[in-house]
């Protein structure tokens, strides 16, 4: 069977589970992953007598090639997405129709509530992303490429590293060997950070040299047409105190922990607690203020989270990141980062950059 008809015929089950007769889907990730339509601007239709693509004449022909078999409602020159929805929600004879409460915006959904004022509407959440979570066997393979891009764009810079060289160029050559290697897009702004900048998580490469400092954090990831990557590694530039190595060992520590814990079964809140717990022994637990990790696929940052108060279950075919940082403002930050994917009996690392220490010295 199709494997977007079988993630079809899942939600079909979920939405009546949920006691809805349709589903209007208007997160654009989510039809992609339903219908295999790779545009924006259309929506998907679930009913219980099929589904539907609604969308406009600009994607006629690319629907037809992407997702053969899946009805489409093209709204004419004039109509307006609220007209096309509510046309079909009328000629389905839809009595209840689900919505997706995290991607709706709160005026579509008054609009439709008055151009439907005889259709209940229900809020819904994750049901999609729910069956996003757990990937099927094309889905891992394209994330193995995905990250087999990220790493070979990250050793050629690796070996084309020079001191002169500022956080922003070093950033916009590793994205550019992304795409040489056949990743259509970076998976999200990277993050270069050279010495007391790298306490920043979430650092916006600047033109500051990398020469500068004794280690640079460097976060990122290919986006391979449709999967993405997520990594982090510390690369060394100058020289080693004693106190980035005892940060440094900290953290691979703690993700060693981490990564072994996981297998199908274990809870995220556990594995998160692993952790940290290593983190804080140490002196540290202040210094790491973010969760320990996040599924990856289609988007970025997808369910599971691998954080507290998190009690979803890990099953095999879930790939999540594991990065435990230590960030010291005015210091600097180290964060190392794998993506994991949940084995029937364990877990496989599916990203092999070294993370040794010695083996991170640029020479």
């Amino acid at each position: 069977m199709d494997r977007h008809r079988s993630r079809r015929n899942k939600l079909h089950r979920a939405v009546k589970k949920a006691g809805a007769e349709a589903l209007l889907v208007t997160n654009f990730t989510n039809v992609t992953y339903l219908t295999g339509f790779t545009g924006d601007d259309s929506y998907l239709l679930l009913h219980a007598d099929g589904e539907v693509v609604l969308s406009d004449s600009r994607y006629t022909t690319q629907l037809g090639e992407e997702c053969p078999g899946v009805d489409m409602h093209i709204r004419s020159q004039g109509t307006t997405m609220l007209e096309a929805i509510a046309k079909v929600v009328k000629s389905a004879k839809i009595g209840r129709l689900g919505l997706e409460a995290e991607s709706i915006t709160l005026a579509l959904r008054d609009k439709l509530a008055e151009k439907l004022s005889k259709v209940e509407l229900a809020p819904t959440c994750g049901l999609v992303e729910q069956l996003r979570e757990v990937k099927d066997r094309d889905e891992i393979a394209r994330l193995r490429k995905a990250v087999w891009q990220a790493e070979k764009a990250f050793g050629v810079l690796r070996a084309t590293l020079r001191p002169e060289k500022t956080e922003k160029q070093v950033a916009d050559e590793l994205e550019h060997q992304m795409r040489l290697f056949g990743s259509r897009n970076r998976s999200f702004q990277s993050i270069v950070a050279a010495g007391s900048r790298a306490a920043l998580p979430h650092a916006v490469p600047s033109d500051r040299r990398v020469g500068e400092s004794d280690f640079i954090l460097v976060d990122w990831g290919a986006d391979e047409g449709l999967y993405r990557s997520d990594l982090t590694r510390v690369l060394v530039t100058g020289k080693i105190s004693a106190k980035f190595e005892r940060i440094y060992k900290l953290v691979l520590a703690a993700q060693a922990q981490a990564i072994a814990a996981i297998r199908p079964g274990a809870v995220c809140q556990d594995i998160n607690r692993t952790a940290r717990r290593v983190i804080a022994k140490a002196g540290f637990g202040r210094y790491f203020g973010h969760g320990l990790g996040h599924g990856l696929g289609l988007d970025i940052h997808e369910a599971p989270r691998l954080a507290a108060k998190i009690e979803t279950a890990l099953k095999p075919g879930m790939v999540v990141t594991v990065e435990p940082g230590v960030y010291l403002r005015g210091w600097g930050g180290v964060r190392i980062e794998d993506d994991v994917l949940v084995t029937r009996d364990g877990h496989e690392v599916l990203t092999h950059v070294p993370k040794k220490l010695e083996e991170l010295i640029i020479r």
